[in-house]
C-alpha cells in the first residue's frame, strides 16, 4: 500500500480516491497466482538505480529521504511511478540490470532504465538500443543457466517467464530536451521525432519477436513544465499555466505519434497486448489544477537553490553542495526540478490504474502471471 506523507486533512480527503484505487488493485492483484515478471526500459522516470550501479555515479541524500530513509538511486525523495505500479501488483520493486549487488537473482524481472537515457544515437550507452542489446544478453544467460542444474534453475526465469512477462517502455523525453539544449528551432526538433519513434517501434518489434507479448508504453510528459526548463531557457512563450508552450506542443506531437505507432502496431502484431498510457495529461492536470491536489507553487522544485520561482540552478543541483530541500516533499509537484516527488508519483500511478489514460483500458493486473 502507498504510504504518504500527508500534511493536512484536507489533502487526505483529496487523495482518498486515489488510495481506494490502488487499494482495489492490489486487492485483486492478491489473487495472482504467480507474480508478473517485468522488463522495464527507459530514461530517469524510471531508473531506479542503474546510473548508480552502471557509472558509480554518486546520488545521496536527501533523494531517498521519504520512503527508503535513504539514497537508492532514485532522483526524486522516494518512489517512482513504476515502485507504485509494482506494489499493486504485489510484486517486488525491480532491481537495476547492472547493479551486482542487491543480492537479487531477478526472478521477477530487470529494470534496464538510466538517468539520461535516449532513443539516439542508437550506439551511446544507455540509448534503448543499448538497453535492448542488454535484454537479448540477460535472456540469453538466463535460459542457459534454467537449463543447468535443479537449484539454480529455481532462481531462473525460464522461457515462459520471459513470453508472458509485462515490458514497460518510458523513453523520449531526453530526445526531445537535448535538440531543444542543443539549440534546435521548434522545427527542427519535430523533424527529428519519426526517427525516435521508429526507434522505439523497432524495440517493441524485436521483443515481439524474442516471444515477448505484452507491452506498457508511457508517453512523455509536459517538459515544457519542468522547474529546470523553465529556469535555463530565456522565453516569453508561456501557456497559461506558466509553462513553456513550444516544448510542451513538442511533446505532444511526439505523444501522438507514440500513440499512431501502438495502434499500428496492434493490427502488425496480432498476439500483442500493447497499451498505450497518456501519462502526459496526468501529469499537466497535476500542474493545472494543483490546488485540488494540495500542491503549491506547481513549477518550483522541493529541493534545489534560488528560491522563487524554480528554485532551480543548474550548477547547484539537488544533492550537491548548497543546495536545499523543503520541509514537506508533499507539497511540490517537482522533486529536483526535473523529477517529481513520492507524492505526486503516488498520484500519478494511482490515475494510471485508474484506466482512464489507457488505451485500449487495460486493468493492470491484466498482466499478473499465472
Amino acid at each position: 500500500m502507498a504510504t504518504l506523507s500527508l500534511h493536512s486533512h484536507s489533502f487526505l480527503l483529496v487523495l482518498l480516491p486515489f488510495i481506494l484505487i490502488l487499494r482495489q488493485n492490489l486487492a485483486v492483484a492478491g489473487g495472482c497466482q504467480v507474480p508478473p515478471v517485468i522488463f522495464n526500459f527507459g530514461d530517469s522516470n524510471s531508473d531506479t538505480g542503474g546510473l548508480v550501479a552502471g557509472l558509480g555515479y554518486s546520488i545521496g541524500l536527501p533523494n531517498g529521504r521519504s520512503f527508503f530513509q535513504r539514497s537508492t538511486g532514485r532522483l526524486s525523495d522516494g518512489r517512482l511511478v513504476i515502485d507504485f505500479l509494482c506494489q499493486s501488483l504485489n510484486t517486488s520493486l525491480l532491481n537495476p540490470y547492472l547493479d551486482s549487488l542487491v543480492g537479487s537473482k531477478f526472478q521477477n524481472g530487470a529494470n534496464f532504465a538510466i538517468v539520461g537515457s535516449s532513443t539516439l544515437p542508437r550506439y551511446v550507452p544507455f540509448a534503448l538500443n543499448i538497453q535492448l542489446m542488454q535484454f537479448l544478453h540477460f535472456k540469453s544467460r538466463a535460459l542457459e543457466l534454467a537449463s543447468i542444474s535443479d537449484p539454480l534453475k529455481e532462481m531462473m526465469i525460464g522461457e515462459s517467464g520471459f513470453r508472458n512477462a509485462l515490458y514497460m517502455i518510458d523513453i523520449g523525453q531526453n530526445d526531445i530536451a537535448d535538440s531543444f539544449s542543443k539549440g534546435l528551432s521548434y522545427s527542427r526538433v519535430v523533424k527529428l521525432i519519426p526517427n525516435v519513434i521508429s526507434e522505439i517501434k523497432s524495440a517493441i518489434k524485436i521483443l515481439y519477436d524474442e516471444g515477448g507479448r505484452k507491452f506498457w508504453v508511457h508517453n512523455t510528459g509536459p517538459l515544457g513544465c519542468l522547474p529546470q526548463k523553465l529556469s535555463m531557457v530565456h522565453s516569453k512563450g508561456f501557456d497559461k499555466h506558466g509553462c513553456l508552450a513550444t516544448y510542451n506542443a513538442a511533446a505532444k506531437l511526439f505523444n501522438e505519434g507514440l500513440d499512431h505507432m501502438c495502434r499500428d502496431l496492434r493490427t502488425e502484431l496480432k498476439e500483442a497486448n500493447i497499451v498505450y498510457v497518456d501519462i502526459y495529461a496526468i501529469k499537466y492536470d497535476l500542474i493545472a489544477n494543483s490546488n485540488n491536489y494540495g500542491f503549491e507553487k506547481p513549477l518550483m522544485a522541493c529541493c534545489g537553490y534560488g528560491g522563487p520561482p524554480y528554485n532551480y540552478n543548474v550548477n547547484i543541483t539537488c544533492g550537491n553542495g548548497g543546495s536545499k530541500s523543503c520541509d514537506e516533499g508533499s507539497r511540490f509537484i517537482s522533486w529536483d526540478g526535473i523529477h517529481y516527488t513520492e507524492t505526486a508519483n503516488a498520484i500519478v500511478a494511482m490515475k494510471v490504474l485508474s484506466m482512464q489514460h489507457s488505451t485500449p483500458p487495460t486493468p493492470f493486473h491484466f498482466f499478473c502471471g499465472g
